[in-house]
């Protein structure tokens, strides 16, 4: 049976969809096929103890890679997260120890705190000073590693309130940080999704002089997104600080590389105006379960490292090949 005339354009249109969304999320479907073939080689994987490890291990970074998600879909980049959670974890211990006179809440407080100063100076130099996003972050990526290690003194700091350290316990049996990462997650979804906010962020990545005409402030825009990027480290920093039992100025080292690679992996353009939060929740999981597995199979970390690599430069690979069929 012969497609009609009329019909035959309909299918062609339906398999360039398909083909598209097949290229898109090709890396995705590649790792589908490696975690599938290592559960069915390795029985530990797939036992509810890990499912939990795996998502103790993914919190912090699923924190990170929100943020990116915010930054990225303007059109910018933010390299500094990982020093900002070295930073933040220094803070906020310095401030949590039993002898430093302040609350939990108020030593929490400050860690975030510290985090969302370093995420605007980031936008003052993008948003006002027009300074690349590559370069500001890159700057201020060395400027929050060394504060850490001035404030630490190059040590870990330790004598952390009970208060501290529990929040790297439970609520109800689940983990502090799953239970924050969810939050975090369905919060910066709302804003993205259903806000006016998350509609200008859009705009301002997708096409940023149209966005000018229509009445969105651009400088606002991108000023505010790494202002949350980088209390979103802050928020890491603090309970990785909790959980590792005091603070490291280098805890965060190399964090920047999983979190932009789950937001690109996710499907968030490095163009800037395409994606979605749904897609970066994907990725950091992706991440997160690409790393158990690999240690699970005693795979050295310096080849994840290459690995992780790898799917980032196939990750914008495949963006650049769809932007330009999207076209």
């Amino acid at each position: 049976m012969q497609l009609s005339d009329a019909a035959r354009p309909r299918a062609n249109l339906d398999s360039r969809r398909i083909a598209r969304l097949a290229l898109r999320y090709s890396l995705v479907i590649i790792l589908a096929l490696f975690l599938v073939t290592l559960a069915l080689s390795n029985r530990s994987f797939l036992t509810l103890s890990n499912m939990n490890v795996i998502l103790i291990q993914v919190a912090a970074n699923a924190m990170l890679a929100t943020g990116a998600t915010f930054v990225i879909l303007t059109g910018g980049i933010d390299l500094s997260v990982g020093s900002i959670v070295g930073l933040a974890g220094v803070t906020a211990a310095l401030f949590a120890q039993n002898d430093g006179g302040l609350t939990c809440a108020e030593a929490v407080g400050l860690g975030v705190l510290a985090g969302g100063g370093i995420g605007a100076f980031n936008g003052l130099l993008v948003a006002l000073a027009k300074v690349p996003p590559f370069v500001a972050t890159l700057g201020s990526m060395t400027v929050a590693s060394g504060l850490a290690f001035v404030f630490s003194d190059g040590q870990p700091i330790s004598g952390l309130s009970d208060q501290f350290l529990s929040l790297s316990g439970t609520i109800g049996g689940v983990s502090i940080p799953v239970v924050v990462m969810i939050a975090v997650v369905l919060v910066s979804w709302v804003v993205l999704a259903r806000t006016r906010f998350g509609m200008h962020i859009y705009a301002v990545g997708g096409n940023a002089h149209a966005a000018r005409v229509a009445g969105v402030s651009l400088r606002t825009t991108r000023f505010a997104v790494y202002v949350i990027s980088g209390a979103l480290a802050g928020v890491a920093g603090v309970l990785l600080a909790a959980r590792a039992t005091a603070g490291i100025a280098n805890t965060g080292s190399g964090y920047e590389l999983n979190a932009i690679a789950a937001a690109v992996i996710g499907g968030i353009s490095l163009m800037g105006g395409r994606g979605s939060l749904v897609g970066t929740v994907f990725g950091f999981l992706i991440i997160g379960v690409l790393d158990n597995g690999l240690n699970i199979i005693n795979v050295s970390p310096f080849y994840q490292l290459i690995v992780k690599g790898l799917i980032i430069i196939g990750a914008v690979f495949v963006d650049s090949i769809t932007h330009r069929t999207d076209d």
